[in-house]
């Protein structure tokens, strides 16, 4: 089948890319010349594991095409996907104007019956919004074409959005056109012969489903939280307890491990969102401003551990981080909460030294060059001179350090964990201060509690 996508972001390039692999010609339209050249160039502006070779073959093997001719990928295809960004408005609202765009582009152009696809994460009524955009269009070039607009959210984690593609839980179709539905199950056969995983519903639950999806995973991260705060003040190990409730089927082990909050382009903007949404139809949503809260809180947690250890005066401090992605395997830092720390800890006058497996250019494109920041080009030279460690971001090379090494190049054996990386007891036993999240704080060789 022949497929345009609109916008070659996150979504856009990591599904039009697993379609051409799996023998789909692909069309992949974006109004960023320099990033449409360094695609035909073999350069990826995001990292995502297996996602550089998968685009490269399937460009050499011309079943990916990238252009930034919109009037071509209309007549390239009756398959339209609209996967533009949806940033938040001043107010967190879902901003659709570049949705709206694209499919003015679409009816502009179109000279044929088309099914136009929803893979942004968009408001509950975006569909209808479309739908009427294209009729108005249509109506300014006195041509009657048909078309349908379907929902199809996207479910991919960051880190394994590749493996998501080409095996996912399920496939969310919103229709109520018999053609589009048959369109798209014939578009995602090759991933839906191990048993069927498509779900098909009407527009608005497919709307929904996505945004309800995010949330309350959201709400999973913020509640394990809310718990860690309390155990850490009662005298509990939070770790523990997730593995007393997560052996409770109905609970299960996923997103209900402690830690400094949530980031990246999704939880943060989609429970604004429908916050928003909740508001413009006169409801409250409790407990997703409840869930925003307790992230915007956690978030902090590090800094408020630092400032209970050294004051609230860091002139002169000089800072190991470890971790700067929001979560491991992406160079993602939208709304990570390193940079929270980070700003934090220059706003008290104390320096950085830096260290990511991927996101180091991400860092400095977001910082630029400044003298209480230093990015290094290993963890293990991160540590040298500083007053503490602090880790932000659980990647898997930060899981079993040299310890000893890490005491001869910390000024302090200190430890700021802000992913319970570390068993306390082995803190204990090496002779480090350390700090975790939800546990007993390990201070001058002994338990503390809060």
């Amino acid at each position: 089948m022949k497929v345009t996508f609109y916008g070659i972001g996150y979504v856009g390039l990591v599904q039009a890319a697993v379609l051409a692999d799996a023998g789909h010609q692909i069309c992949c339209v974006d109004i960023d010349e320099e990033k449409i050249q360094a695609l035909k160039d073999g350069e990826i502006p995001i990292f995502e594991p297996g996602l550089t070779a998968l685009v490269k073959k399937n460009y050499a093997e011309q079943r990916l095409i990238f252009t930034t001719d919109a009037k071509f990928g209309v007549e390239f295809a009756d398959i339209q996907f609209i996967a533009v960004g949806t940033p938040p408005d001043e107010d967190g609202s879902a901003d659709l104007k570049y949705v709206l765009q694209v499919a003015e582009t679409i009816a502009t152009h179109m000279q044929s019956p088309k099914t136009i696809v929803d893979k942004s994460t968009v408001p509950v009524g975006t569909a209808d919004k479309v739908a009427a955009q294209v009729t108005k269009t249509l109506a300014a070039r006195n041509v009657d074409i048909e078309f349908a607009v379907v929902s199809n959210p996207e479910f991919l984690k960051e880190g394994a959005a590749v493996n998501d593609c080409k095996r996912p839980d399920r496939i969310v179709i919103g229709t109520d056109s018999a053609q589009a539905e048959d369109l798209m199950r014939e578009l995602y056969e090759p991933f839906n012969r191990n048993h069927d995983k498509m779900i098909i519903m009407d527009v608005k639950s497919a709307e929904l489903t996505k945004y309800a999806a995010n949330c309350m995973l959201a709400t999973k991260i913020s509640f394990m939280n809310e718990m860690a705060n309390i155990a850490e003040h009662v005298g509990a190990d939070i770790e523990q307890v997730r593995k007393g409730i997560g052996s409770d089927a109905r609970i299960g082990y996923h997103f209900i491990y402690p830690g400094i909050g949530y980031g990246g382009s999704c939880f943060p903007k989609d429970v604004q969102a429908l916050v928003r949404i909740s508001e413009s139809i006169g409801y409250e949503s409790e407990i997703l401003k409840a869930v925003e809260a307790v992230n915007y809180r956690q978030k902090n947690k590090l800094f408020e551990f630092i400032t209970q250890h050294f004051g609230t005066d860091l002139n002169g401090k000089t800072f190991a981080l470890w971790g700067l992605s929001f979560k491991p395997n992406t160079d993602d830092m939208r709304e990570a909460p390193s940079r929270v720390l980070m700003e934090a800890l220059w706003a008290a006058g104390a320096k950085v030294q830096a260290f990511d497996p991927e996101a180091m250019q991400e860092a400095q494109r977001i910082y630029g060059n400044r003298k209480d920041l230093q990015l290094m080009g290993t963890k293990e030279a991160a540590l040298n001179g500083a007053d503490a460690l602090v880790i932000c971001t659980e990647w898997q090379n930060f899981k079993a350090p040299d310890f000893d090494l890490i005491q001869q190049e910390l000024s302090t054996p200190l430890i700021f964990d802000g992913r319970n990386l570390f068993e306390p007891k082995r803190m204990m036993d090496k002779q480090f201060e350390y700090y975790s999240i939800g546990r007993p704080k390990i201070r001058n060789g002994a338990h503390q509690n809060s």
